[in-house]
């Protein structure tokens, strides 16, 4: 009698499990607007690489918030300086200075090589001030005539989703319906460097840029490529703008992406992992050359370089100064590379891996990448589609070795089936 009675507690605790699932999914599909397709799960709490959903249920997250998780859910030193924080001043406005945001701005300017920072809140905002501040800087600097500034950017790209961002976006889905767009940009081809040489004329400002197109899937551009840009720039007294939002902070096994070639570009573009998965931070770095052209009232934010925000993403800083998560993104990510990489020709198309940042190219026999994200979902596994047969993985850095192998594990039985 007693098993019977526990048999049936059981069964009716997980109806009520799947019953809270269908009602927050179909809370949010009713008063939240549908501008994602979210995977049928719902999730309640995480640690490190790992969360779990309402009904119980542990999944590794191989999305990582595409990028902003790179220390993993609810990292104890964050969480310890943000709880602090929190308990002290959040928000003073810029109107008045703070005791966070100066060692913030001299912290993250030594991790990147630049002599100044300017802090926002969401990685589109980073972008945008960096859009703003090349068009100024072409103006007052280069001697470009007013109103004829013009920044080259790459097909492919996804730099964010404002007015003016997806602009200049390649993604029909993006950009359908938010006509008329801001003029003033140039697309060439991802990589082509004959394509982006005859685009730089005298009114170019800026050079803008992934190092590594994240939302794409994970593009790697022809070794020298940067280089190249590098050099171009130079040439031609164009900034070159590199938007590290997914791609740095040690997510490819380096500090930044710009890195692997020994590039540094005039600004970085900063975002998502800055803030540590617990707050939205960005910034842009640059020298004072650059930075200098703008001045009180030619820009701001309410939130931008709060005390919360300053003291985490100062946490942040100083967790990567040690090197330890960018180690961490080359080792791991050489056992997934070499996981993943068994697997072309059994069900994988093309593998792209740069630190524990991964594309995979599934083929048409697994049908789509949405259905492979899926049957991931089913073995426990987090991820994302890209675009048609792509998967995009970027587990959290604090991953061990037996994820990383669960992860591979995965896909195996997926190509198998």
């Amino acid at each position: 009698m007693a098993d019977m009675t526990s048999t049936t507690e059981t069964t009716a605790a997980a109806a009520q499990a799947a019953s809270d699932t269908l009602a927050h999914i179909k809370l949010t599909e009713t008063f939240a607007a549908h501008n994602y397709h979210p995977l049928h799960v719902v999730l309640a709490s995480g640690e490190g690489a790992w969360v779990t959903d309402v009904e119980g249920r542990r999944y590794l997250d191989c999305l990582a918030g595409y990028s902003a998780l790179n220390f993993g859910h609810s990292h104890p030193r964050l969480v310890e300086r943000a709880r602090e924080q929190v308990g002290t001043l959040t928000l003073t406005s810029r109107a008045f200075y703070n005791d966070q945001l100066g060692l913030f701005a001299r912290d993250l300017a030594a991790l990147t090589g630049k002599e100044m920072i300017l802090p926002m809140n969401s990685g589109a905002e980073a972008v945008e001030t960096a859009i703003k501040v090349a068009r100024k800087w072409g103006y007052l600097v280069k001697g470009v005539p007013e109103n004829q500034a013009t920044i080259v950017a790459m097909e492919g790209n996804f730099h964010g989703r404002t007015t003016t961002i997806v602009s200049f976006s390649t993604d029909a889905v993006a950009t359908a319906g938010y006509a008329p767009y801001t003029p003033g940009f140039r697309l060439v081809p991802y990589g082509d460097f004959e394509a982006l040489e005859a685009a730089v004329d005298e009114t170019t400002v800026a050079v803008l840029l992934e190092p590594i197109q994240g939302e794409g899937g994970v593009i790697i551009p022809p070794e020298g490529y940067l280089q190249q840009v590098r050099t171009l720039c130079n040439s031609t007294r164009t900034l070159m703008m590199a938007d590290e939002i997914q791609s740095g902070l040690a997510r490819t096994g380096r500090t930044f992406a710009c890195d692997h070639e020994g590039v540094v570009p005039d600004v970085y573009i900063l975002g998502k992992a800055l803030g540590g998965g617990l707050y939205p931070v960005s910034a842009i770095a640059a020298d004072g050359d650059v930075l200098e052209v703008i001045t009180p009232g030619t820009h701001g934010s309410t939130f931008g370089g709060n005390p919360l925000a300053a003291a985490i993403g100062r946490e942040v800083v100083a967790m990567l100064q040690t090197g330890e998560f960018q180690e961490r993104a080359r080792t791991l990510g050489a056992r997934l590379e070499a996981g993943l990489t068994a697997l072309i020709g059994h069900g994988l198309d093309e593998v792209r891996v740069r630190g524990l940042w991964a594309g995979i190219d599934v083929s048409p026999g697994l049908t789509t990448g949405r259905h492979v994200c899926e049957q991931l979902l089913e073995l426990g596994i987090l991820a994302k589609e890209a675009h048609g047969q792509t998967v995009r993985l970027a587990p959290p850095l604090v991953a061990t070795e037996d994820d990383i192998d669960l992860l591979v594990d995965a896909f195996r039985t997926i190509c198998a089936r």
